[in-house]
């Protein structure tokens, strides 16, 4: 049984202050780029982007990095957590046990059980490498040369790339790599059990291992250390395939085949394959397609995916599994996985499939990279691969097949949260069904359009919609800061509003996100001063959108609540075109429910004061003729009766006074939220207004 996971603890503030003053930029920053010195500086080329000219500039004396190029910045934690997109909390433990800092935690005994994991997964890491480096050891002596012909005839490897995936032989005897690991490098069984090396025999007597007479592919995170081994038989011993068991390091669902090696490339590609196989991964790369990796065998998780999309801008995604019945339904499932995201747009999904139902691997033996590459960029987006799959193998005439394949259709399109989207699917479709018949496929279409009404009516994609009752609040606080992320010439204008009508954001993560763009603004205004650069001020163009998304790592579940905010759609795209109005009217709405709340208490107090009124005053005739005149609105006379009777009156007064005050302003409230004929009047004479 694998050993149980334990998260990471809250690290103690000394502890992150002693690694900040124990780690120095230049020796973290020299690990990825190679720098010279300039003046005070040292500078070199930006290890973020694509540069000839070097713009990346490391202070020593401020402990700050900032590339002039593509604007990114911060210190030596930041730059670990960027170049390995890695979160916060891993990369201060990492520098911590470099500098030899003692790990504090907010709890005592997390601290403790934090200690002993981290002495644990050194020892495992370390003993993986050793496995590593027996194995390929391994392959080149004389009892690894059927594997290492296999690697060089059947599967067409070279030198260079059995070295650089550290391809390896696991020799056939029962107990090789734990008399190597035990008796000459002196780690315990229990150490070997638990890195997935070897199993305890039934009979309880000793152990065995795993990995005999097989090829062996150690699998990498994403940090290149060695974390588990894939391996497959030489001799037709089932399973084909063996690969590690979960272990404190390994976790086939949260790790990728040779992400270690293709992320560089993801990002410069801007886009990453995802295949099924180690051996496709290992072909890829050996004809130069390194932007592909591969899912461990299993359908492709949503934690798999989300580490991929840090890599690349556009979030495209290629999913090439086998075209047999089996690669379709791991398809399937992966796109079940992240249908969530792909129906809003998060990722755009695609689906290869080989001609010939061939696997990556096969195909490069009869075919060039540049033929693949060529396929790659014709892949369909995922939608119109499930559409093709519905359609496929379905007999049209046949009412059954017919009946089936419409079906199919409406529960695909009736997902589509963009109507704009959905009206073009449900075209195309009418169009597929109806085999050419142009007046059918006009009868068709209609009757998709119902059935996928039906279906949305009924709430089977109601997760997919923004929800429908969102308060005005949240809309209005909503809109303001999607206007202050993507129209940054509007944001003096949106710190006025907030100043001026005294509006605070009250929903949890609209104020995580407002506090989060002032930090920024305020850290990059900072950052400026310290690096004498004025000119890198905050200034009203300034993009805060790759910003916050670099948040995602240390905020996931907080960035994800805002996501719609930091990422526009074609409605949300129109809600902003009109900025000015826009901000208008959102801080119009917020103003007026603090108003409609101040109306009810005036209300309630107004009751309160009528009790007292009627206790004080008892049956007097003057209450009911004060009432009677207010009603009638009799002011002159109002103001007699109360310059002559008790405080009870004026006080009933005051609070009918205030709360004709605040309706009248609620009246001025409802105008602003509305277009005038002087707001069409500007647009007529400028139609552009607004727009940039």
């Amino acid at each position: 049984m694998a050993p149980a996971k334990m998260t990471t603890p809250r690290l103690h503030p000394d502890t992150i202050e002693q690694v900040r003053q124990a780690t120095d930029i230049v020796d973290v920053v020299s690990e990825h780029v190679s720098l010279r010195k300039q003046g005070r500086n040292m500078v070199g080329c930006c290890p973020f982007h694509d540069e000839k000219t070097p713009s990346f500039s490391v202070s020593p004396e401020k402990q700050f990095y900032y590339c002039f190029g593509c604007g990114a910045g911060g210190n030596a934690i930041k730059f670990l957590m960027e170049i390995g997109q890695r979160s916060f909390s891993e990369v201060v433990l990492d520098l911590a046990q470099r500098s030899q800092v003692p790990i504090q935690t907010l709890a005592k005994d997390e601290e403790k059980k934090l200690a002993r994991k981290l002495s644990l997964r050194e020892q495992l890491y370390e003993i993986l490498a050793i496995a590593t480096k027996y194995y390929e050891h391994a392959l080149r002596q004389p009892e690894g040369q059927t594997a290492l012909k296999y690697t060089r005839n059947q599967r067409g490897l070279s030198n260079n790339t059995i070295q650089t995936f550290q391809i390896g032989y696991a020799p056939a005897g029962w107990s090789t790599l734990q008399d190597y690991l035990v008796q000459e490098k002196g780690f315990t069984p229990d150490l070997l059990q638990q890195a997935g090396l070897i199993l305890p025999r039934k009979s309880g007597d000793g152990y065995y291992d795993r990995f005999r007479d097989r090829l062996m592919i150690p699998i990498h995170d994403a940090q290149s250390r060695v974390v588990g081994f894939g391996s497959r038989t030489l001799t037709g011993e089932e399973p084909k395939y063996l690969n590690s068991p979960e272990t404190e390091l390994f976790n086939k669902g949260k790790l990728l085949f040779g992400l270690d090696k293709a992320r560089q490339t993801i990002v410069k590609a801007d886009r990453a394959v995802v295949v099924e196989g180690y051996f496709d991964v290992i072909a890829l790369h050996a004809v130069g397609i390194n932007n592909a990796v591969a899912s461990m065998g299993t359908a492709l998780s949503l934690d798999q995916m989300r580490q991929l999309l840090r890599y690349t801008e556009s979030k495209q995604v290629i999913l090439n599994f086998d075209a047999d019945a089996a690669g379709g339904k791991a398809a399937e499932r992966a796109i079940s996985e992240i249908e969530d995201q792909a129906y809003r747009g998060e990722v755009q999904l695609r689906v290869l499939n080989l001609p010939n139902g061939k696997d990556a691997d096969e195909y490069l033996q009869d075919y060039t990279a540049a033929d693949y590459l060529d396929l790659l960029d014709e892949a369909p987006l995922w939608l119109d691969w499930q559409i093709q799959r519905a359609l496929q193998d379905q007999d049209l005439n046949q009412a059954e097949q017919f009946q089936a394949a419409t079906q199919e259709i409406v529960t695909i399109l009736g997902k589509l949260p963009n109507a704009t989207l959905r009206t073009h699917y449900t075209h195309r479709c009418a169009g597929m069904l109806s085999q050419g018949d142009s007046r059918l496929a006009l009868q068709l279409e209609e009757g998709l359009r119902q059935q996928i009404r039906g279906q949305r009516w009924h709430g089977r994609s109601q997760k997919w919609q923004r929800p429908a009752d969102y308060t005005l609040r949240e809309a209005a606080e909503a809109q303001i800061l999607r206007i202050y992320l993507h129209r940054p010439q509007f944001r003096q204008d949106i710190h006025n509003a907030l100043k001026q009508r005294d509006i605070e954001f009250s929903f949890s993560h609209h104020r995580f996100l407002w506090r989060q763009i002032l930090t920024i603004e305020d850290d990059q205004d900072k950052l400026a001063s310290e690096l004498e650069h004025p000119e890198l001020e905050v200034t009203p163009a300034f993009d805060l959108i790759p910003v916050l998304q670099d948040l995602c790592t240390e905020f996931s579940q907080e960035i994800q609540q805002v996501y719609h905010l930091i990422q526009l759609n074609e409605k949300t795209e129109l809600d902003i075109l009109r900025p000015g109005l826009s901000i208008r009217a959102a801080a119009a709405s917020l103003e007026r429910i603090a108003c409609e709340k101040r109306c009810r208490h005036l209300l309630q107090m107004w009751e309160s004061a009528m009790k007292s009124a009627k206790r004080e005053l008892g049956q007097r005739q003057i209450l009911g003729t004060y009432l009677q005149q207010m009603l009638m609105d009799e002011s002159e006379q109002i103001q007699h009766l109360l310059t002559e009777e008790s405080y009870c009156l004026q006080e009933l007064d005051e609070i009918k006074r205030l709360y004709y005050q605040e309706k009248r302003y609620l009246q001025q409230l409802d105008q602003q939220r509305c277009v005038d004929l002087n707001d069409f009047s500007e647009l007529m004479v400028d139609p552009h207004l607004n727009l940039n």
